[in-house]
């Protein structure tokens, strides 16, 4: 069953919190009404019902594409399999995904998608079938295709589900030179691009970094400049939040506490993370790790001191109940939608930096973007540029060491002949990303005066979308 320009949300919903962040972006745009409309409304919801047999069963499994902004092709989003899927959870995350584009100059509208599914409680075989059956679709109603809508890895899926949907693309359509582009997040092997997987996590640690290298922000809030010494609490050791908390410890910030689901820890001179991943690996949980303290509300752990809180997890983990305890002085939303409208005035009322998701967790979409031009221009990042980079490196160590009459030492020219590979090309492609668009969003909140980040990435996001549509000629 497709649909279309569904009825809007119920009021206090997830997509609902969005349009408020929104709306107050509006107070500081020049922007005619409808256009502002036509720019929060989702284009296309796409919500299907298919069956697929599960061991002796045929079961209906529930699912959605939705493609939030057609202001430019395609449209990019991931697709998550969990049993809480709903329409409104995905048209909400589409509309993060468009802005999330728009703020780091990305040329996609915004999608997603989801399987309402628990993966957990089916088997291997049964996702594949039910992966397969869900590109089906979508390749019927023209959903998906490289110039189309891009889907992406998201909650509850990775590189095999994205495999699956690149196999099933290219059997339908195996006339398609770019059908690698078809999907992003898929394994080196089969067209992904290395450092992928940290993409997010990385993204999320470089936009804080940035942050704390402001001295006229830290002053504000009582702290020094740089992440050395900071005190920082993860919520959500999955792939974003234990990336995130892998790149912290290494900068020389001090993880004290982690939270999971069934709790947290907290040890105030620091765990190690890579620890801490065995001991959950080893025992099934982050609980009873050894030095550290037990908490068992998770939301506990979100209201002690620390420097940095980097929620991780789930939506609207901090809410108009919980705000006034939070202890943190800096909040990054490394999960999408962490803080509800309500927390977030309070949060501002006190003084606390929020670093918004629609600017931080970028990182995958920004990397997923260097997949697709991958899988388009068909050579992969470094074949071209390393071996001359080298040469020219050993060229100038050869006029150094004349002028100075003076070996440098073997290791040391070793670091400095090596050219870039693929990985340091994409992470230096998503560093000076997300270092450009939080100086866009920091330029738009001093030269509009306005109070917070979040509303300044929206004014930012707005503007450039705003921009797309005038070159398309669309708005004169």
């Amino acid at each position: 069953m497709s649909k279309k320009n569904q009825d809007k949300p119920v009021k206090n919903s997830f997509f609902n919190c969005i349009e408020k962040n929104f709306d107050k972006a509006e107070r500081f745009l020049s922007i005619e009404k409808g256009l502002l409309e036509q720019i929060k409304s989702c284009n296309a919801v796409y919500r299907m019902n298919f069956p697929v047999k599960i061991g002796k069963e045929i079961k209906v499994i529930e699912a959605y594409r939705v493609q939030h902004s057609h202001h430019k092709l395609p449209c990019k989003g991931g697709i998550r399999y969990s049993i809480k899927v709903n329409q409104d959870e995905i048209m909400t995350l589409s509309a993060l995904m468009t802005y999330k584009c728009a703020i780091v100059d990305v040329p996609f509208g915004g999608a997603k998608g989801g399987i309402k599914i628990d993966p957990q409680a089916v088997s291997e075989e049964d996702i594949e079938k039910i992966t397969r059956r869900y590109t089906s679709e979508l390749i019927k109603k023209n959903f998906i295709g490289p110039g189309i809508d891009v889907p992406a890895p998201d909650y509850g899926t990775g590189e095999r589900e994205m495999s699956w949907i690149f196999d099933t693309f290219l059997s339908v359509c195996p006339k398609d030179v770019d059908a690698l582009a078809c999907v992003t997040g898929k394994p080196v092997s089969q067209g992904g691009v290395r450092g992928r997987k940290e993409a997010t996590g990385l993204g999320v640690f470089y936009g804080i970094r940035e942050l704390c290298r402001m001295k006229e922000d830290m002053s504000s809030i009582g702290l020094d400049v740089g992440l050395v010494g900071k005190k920082i609490i993860i919520q959500g050791l999955g792939n974003v939040g234990y990336h995130a908390a892998t790149f912290f410890h290494e900068a020389g910030a001090i993880i004290v506490a982690l939270a999971e689901r069934e709790g947290a820890i907290y040890n105030q001179k620091g765990l190690n993370v890579s620890d801490v991943i065995l001991h959950l690996k080893k025992t099934g949980s982050i609980l009873n790790f050894p030095g550290a303290k037990n908490i068992e509300n998770t939301e506990t752990a979100l209201e002690l001191e620390c420097d940095i809180l980097i929620p991780a997890a789930l939506e609207n983990v901090i809410h108009k109940n919980n705000a006034n305890r939070i202890k943190a002085k800096i909040i990054g939303e490394a999960a999408n939608g962490p803080i509800t409208p309500e927390a977030d005035e309070i949060l501002e009322k006190k003084g606390i930096i929020v670093v918004p998701d629609i600017y931080l967790n970028a990182g995958g979409v920004t990397v997923s973007y260097f997949e697709w031009l991958k899988n388009l221009s068909h050579v992969r990042y470094g074949r071209m540029e390393k071996r001359f980079s080298e040469n020219m490196n050993a060229e100038l160590l050869q006029v150094i060491e004349t002028v100075c009459k003076n070996k440098i030492p073997k290791e040391e020219k070793k670091i400095i002949l090596k050219g870039p590979n693929e990985i340091d090309l994409v992470r230096s492609g998503l560093e000076d990303t997300m270092i450009s668009g939080f100086h866009k969003i920091l330029d738009i909140k001093k030269s509009s005066k306005i109070e917070n980040l979040r509303t300044s990435a929206f004014v930012l996001a707005i503007n450039k979308i705003v921009d797309s549509y005038e070159k398309l000629g669309i708005f004169p």
